[in-house]
């Protein structure tokens, strides 16, 4: 896996800090989103523990010894939840999935494969959509089911694709 490649500000101290300017604060905020998404994507990681990662590379430079506070990563993560980014996982907000992409635009991408493919009107397994050869050079190859169950649901609502029940499978029109 290539080296992750950090935004400018990343290397700025006072990013680690939230700003109290509001429009200051928007724009940090913006680069905290688009840093955290982009990490994710790059790691192909859908899951974040709060309680970890003030620790983690994405929250911690080392090189300039500075860190986000708690308090600044539930910032980010509201930030992140509004837009449709995140999902907590429980109450507490402890552990949150996180969706580079919506689950819209995984259907949309999904179904453009299968378009590409000329596979519609054919029912497709869970584990051949996210896991198979074919998918292999996909963006959403390696999609947790989770997550890829939420975008074939858009599809379904869509009428482009039909969830069996009982399987892991998906017919699509």
């Amino acid at each position: 896996m290539a080296v992750f490649d950090y935004p400018w500000q990343y290397k700025f101290p006072p990013f680690f800090t939230i700003q109290p300017n509001q429009e200051t604060r928007k724009k940090q905020l913006e680069a905290w989103c688009s840093l955290i998404l982009s990490y994710h994507r790059h790691i192909k990681n859908y899951s974040l523990d709060v309680t970890e990662a003030q620790n983690s590379p994405l929250f911690y430079n080392k090189s300039i010894d500075r860190k986000l506070s708690t308090d600044g990563i539930y910032t980010v993560l509201d930030e992140l939840n509004k837009r449709g980014h995140i999902e907590w996982k429980d109450k507490a907000r402890k552990q949150c999935l996180i969706m580079w992409r919506t689950p819209e635009e995984w259907g949309k991408l999904i179904y453009r494969w299968i378009c590409d493919r000329s596979m519609t009107n054919t029912v497709c397994t869970f584990y051949e959509i996210s896991e198979g050869d074919d998918s292999s050079s996909e963006e959403f190859h390696g999609l947790e089911n989770w997550l890829l169950l939420r975008a074939l649901k858009t599809l379904q609502s869509q009428g482009k694709a039909e969830l069996i029940d009982g399987s892991e499978g998906v017919k699509f029109f």
